[in-house]
């Protein structure tokens, strides 16, 4: 596609398939539409609903002030498009550039956009996982089965992982007054994403509102009654403790799957693409013709080394898919690179918690205004001598001017006294994240090296919040 006619045949009469309609997808498909794309525009999705928001799932959802089936995303434009929803992607053939799906039909395409996303990892052990009363949440289906089950008012829920999911659900249960315990093999709530310094003041806010907090366990197992449902779980410190509902919040799974054997640089941490989103092969070669965006996909960021980052964020969707939408269809002078910042959000028990950056890079962090013990603060975090986090809790006010430290790579310890004067004397501290070789749940951004083939299985924690 190279040649100007050939690119305005794509554009005029091409195939452009997009796998995955969530998020990324739609947004990509509203992008093309918005560039000029006249073509046939096919979208596939694995659930039967068109594309719905997901970060109110765990909150208003939950809550029960807004029903799960007005979460739909809001359209930007009409996109024309095939919609082939309720049949999931199967296998990709490169070659044949098609598409085979679960329906036992195949979508043939000249460009194909891969935005397949996550999917919550389940309990382990199927036989538990499938006792009733044992939940994970991710989709439409899950938020509604969880809240009708919330409502009829359990006698206690048990979260597994406090992750931002787990947090969440852990406040939205105290919300309603239903008793919940919450069991993280970490040290603290929140300590794969934001490390143990700021997740102390995460396990202050559950013990303030009421949580069962237990840190530093397992869940073994658990344990079924005679007609199949939920009635207690084990810890590995030997303790139980009775609930008629778990919620299993342990981070997030890439949709990727499908695509083995593809010859798609394709695996359990993402599939790589360049700064400008188009597929790496299992050799290392892009592909011109398949473009990748969203959770799934796994791309080089120059303020972070050109490692390659996994961001499961809401923001970096959309901004991810815009950019893979223009290079689809522009001359290859035309395409432009996704540079987007790490940027997160979390709402609970009372508290706006905001990041951005890349926080689990960090070695130190500084609380840099106001005060941990008051819940209303801003923290940096350093790496090698360079601002490249930050953290508010309800001080949301900072991220900009910390967001514009982390992009002109200012340096660590910021320089600048503090506005309030009230952290005068603070010093960086190590900001506590945990041994990145033992599984957790918490980081919304993985990052994974140089290489683009990279295809040995260690295990790196699978972020599950939202906006992903």
């Amino acid at each position: 596609m190279a040649l100007d006619g050939s690119l305005e045949r794509l554009r005029r009469e091409g195939r452009i398939v997009v796998v995955g309609a969530s998020l990324a997808g739609l947004r990509a498909a509203e992008t093309l539409r918005e560039e000029g794309f006249t073509g046939t525009l096919t979208m596939i999705g694995d659930e039967p609903y068109e594309p719905y928001d997901r970060p109110p799932l765990s909150k208003q959802v939950l809550l029960g002030r807004v029903p799960a089936d007005h979460t739909a995303l809001p359209r930007r434009r009409a996109i024309e498009a095939q919609w082939r929803l309720g049949a999931a992607a199967t296998g990709l053939d490169l070659s044949a550039k098609r598409v085979a799906l679960a329906d036992g039909t195949s979508v043939e395409y000249d460009r194909l956009l891969i935005a397949t996303g996550v999917r919550s990892r389940p309990w382990p052990n199927e036989l538990e996982a499938g006792l009733d009363g044992v939940f994970v949440l991710r989709t439409r289906d899950d938020a509604t089965r969880l809240r009708h089950r919330l409502k009829a008012g359990p006698s206690r829920v048990l979260v597994i992982g406090a992750g931002f999911t787990g947090s969440e659900i852990a406040s939205v249960c105290r919300e309603r007054d239903l008793p919940v315990t919450v069991a993280e093999r970490g040290p603290t709530p929140l300590s794969g994403a934001l490390g143990s310094v700021i997740g102390d003041v995460a396990a202050q806010l559950h013990h303030q509102h009421g949580v069962d907090l237990r840190c530093g366990v397992m869940v073994t197992g658990l344990e079924g009654d005679g007609v199949g449902r939920l009635r207690r779980a084990h810890f590995s410190d030997g303790g139980t403790v009775d609930a008629e509902v778990a919620v299993v919040a342990l981070g997030a799974t890439r949709n990727t799957e499908w695509l083995a054997g593809s010859g798609l640089a394709a695996g359990p941490r993402g599939i790589a693409c360049d700064a400008g989103c188009r597929a790496f092969d299992v050799r290392g070669i892009v592909a011109d013709d398949v473009f990748v965006a969203g959770d799934v996909a796994r791309s080089p960021h120059p303020l972070f080394g050109y490692r390659f980052l996994s961001l499961e964020h809401w923001g970096n969707a959309v901004a991810q898919a815009e950019v893979a939408a223009h290079n689809m269809i522009c001359r290859g002078e035309e395409r432009r690179p996704h540079l987007w910042t790490p940027y997160f959000w979390s709402a609970q028990f009372g508290v706006n918690i905001k990041s951005v950056g890349v926080p689990n890079m960090a070695d130190q962090i500084i609380v840099s205004q106001g005060s941990l013990g008051e819940h209303r603060f801003t923290a940096a975090y350093g790496y090698q001598g360079r601002v490249i986090a930050a953290v508010t809790f309800d001080q949301a006010k900072w991220l900009e001017f910390y967001q514009r430290q982390i992009e002109q790579a200012a340096p660590f310890p910021p320089p600048f006294a503090t506005v309030d004067r009230r952290t005068e004397g603070m010093r960086p501290v190590p900001a506590g994240f945990p041994d990145p070789s033992v599984p957790t749940h918490g980081p919304q951004v993985t990052v994974s090296g140089y290489s683009p083939t990279d295809q040995r299985v260690t295990f790196t924690p699978a972020g599950h919040g939202h906006h992903a």
